[in-house]
């Protein structure tokens, strides 16, 4: 498993936008074979930062399968208008975990 981390600094005029947009592009994510769970997070102390956890079957699954699907045109239509204001998108493999999505 590898998990996708895409950190977001939204204006606080476009927060309810922004989370629109990934909530309609869930439903490329659910869609995708390579994407096995997803979240949006934002942060209590500074209300504009968001995070994107996007937990994939491998780094090869997400730039070569949902990358090359034809649901991410759709998928990247939606989160695109937000594209410019990601500070961080990398990815990331698990070390330590406990909880349900940690192996």
């Amino acid at each position: 498993m590898v998990i996708e981390y895409i950190r977001y600094d939204i204006p606080a005029e476009q927060a309810q936008a922004f989370v629109s947009a990934y909530r309609d592009a869930a439903a490329e994510l659910r869609g995708s074979e390579h994407c096995l769970d997803h979240e949006i997070s934002r942060c209590l102390e500074e209300p504009t930062s968001f995070v994107v956890r996007i937990c994939w079957g491998s780094m090869h699954g997400h730039l070569e399968g949902f990358r090359k699907a034809a649901g991410f045109p759709s998928f990247f239509a939606k989160v695109k208008p937000f594209y410019e204001r990601i500070q961080e998108m990398r990815h990331y493999a698990v070390i330590d975990a406990k909880g349900t999505t940690g192996r």
